[in-house]
């Protein structure tokens, strides 16, 4: 068996809103805005190489972006800045803005990306599909095995619900607020194949369930794999897909932090035979709700016991699980300061909340928004 010796390797995609500056309205410029970011390549240079140039998603209202592979969190950091001010700029180009929002607090109906796959899982799904205009925070950690991947993704679990708590970025939908922190997390459940796992065991296991899946006729391919956490078809990597697109960008490399902790924490209870936690995919479902419900405002699932807690000492049993972990990759000193700062100012759903009860408009909501994105 492989023991991995320092720290994993680690990278975090984002998704973007393309939004009028002045309205706060969606727009359905993503291929505007990829065609001068490639007429202008130096808004993808950093350091001297290359940082990441944008990709389509789903709806032309969105864009996403990419570190390169990181090792340190200061690296990591400074990529995901990079990335975002580089949307913002190639934007600006054509006369709009990126706003990182999980959810469009303006009404809009969005206008599918023209691909070949996506014109098939529009008429596959139809209003589930057509009305998803939702963005999110993905990020993947490096794993030595498939095996090994699985094993973590088996022993995560009851730790993700958290992070959507944390990242909750989403509560308005159509113009409204819906008393949700991630309304994302309820949009996305609309897919037939998103949400918790069962624990898989092995490699094998997983591949089978991915297989009978695919074999029921009721996905597209095996991109529509969509549980909260997968391994990587593209890369030695497990992915986790649970968290809303973070308005601060501290915010965002505080989840990566944390997520490469619970990789790694993960890995090495395998490696000791330590058992995963045998919570229910009907609970883990449950518990995601409540995080995207309420986020950091009321009670959590608590991952060790099953029970209703306080949020705050969900996230203190996060830090006190993943402290090891951190510790070992140099990250607890940048957590324990990243974190408070999250705690008291709360998550972008408090921050969008804050700003429409002080404007009362919901435009002002989305300008404040994406000046925040790429605040240093």
């Amino acid at each position: 068996m492989t023991v991995h010796t320092g720290p994993r390797t680690f990278g975090v995609e984002e998704e973007l809103l393309l939004v009028d500056p002045a309205t706060g309205a969606p727009q359905a410029a993503s291929g505007s805005v990829i065609r001068y970011a490639r007429r202008h390549d130096e808004l993808f240079q950093t350091g001297g190489r290359r940082s990441k140039s944008l990709e389509t998603e789903l709806q032309r209202e969105q864009l996403e972006t990419a570190t390169p592979v990181c090792t340190s969190l200061g690296e990591l950091s400074e990529h995901v800045r990079t990335a975002r001010l580089a949307a913002a700029k190639s934007a600006a180009g054509i006369g709009i803005a990126v706003a990182a929002l999980a959810t469009s607090p303006v009404s809009v109906r969005p206008s599918p990306t023209p691909t070949d796959r996506y014109l098939r899982m529009l008429d596959a799904y139809g209003p589930a599909a057509g009305e998803q205009l939702t963005c999110g925070c993905h990020v993947h950690v490096g794993i030595d095995s498939p095996e090994e991947g699985v094993a973590v993704l088996d022993r995560i679990r009851p730790w993700l619900p958290p992070l959507l708590a944390l990242s909750g970025n989403s509560p308005f939908w159509q113009g409204a607020d819906t008393g949700y922190d991630s309304w994302r997390h309820q949009v996305w459940s609309r897919w037939p194949s998103s949400g918790p796992t069962e624990l898989f065991g092995s490699a094998a296991a997983y591949r089978a369930t991915v297989e009978a899946m695919l074999a029921t006729g009721a996905l597209v391919d095996e991109g529509m794999v969509y549980f909260d956490a997968r391994l990587s078809r593209h890369y030695p990597t497990v992915e986790v897909r649970v968290p809303d697109v973070c308005l601060d960008a501290d915010d965002a490399v505080l989840i990566a932090a944390f997520v490469r902790a619970l990789v790694d924490t993960a890995a090495r209870a395998w490696r000791r035979g330590d058992p995963p936690a045998p919570m229910r995919a009907d609970l883990m479902r449950l518990a995601m709700w409540r995080a995207g419900r309420s986020g950091l405002r009321g009670d959590l699932v608590h991952p060790c016991t099953g029970r209703a807690a306080p949020a705050g000492a969900v996230v203190d049993a996060l830090l006190d699980h993943a402290a090891p972990a951190l510790d070992r990759a140099g990250d607890l000193g940048a957590v324990t300061r990243l974190l408070p700062s999250l705690l008291e100012r709360g998550n972008g759903a408090r921050f969008q909340r804050e700003v429409h009860t002080r404007t009362h408009d919901i435009s002002a909501v989305v300008a404040a928004a994406a000046d925040q994105t790429v605040a240093v």
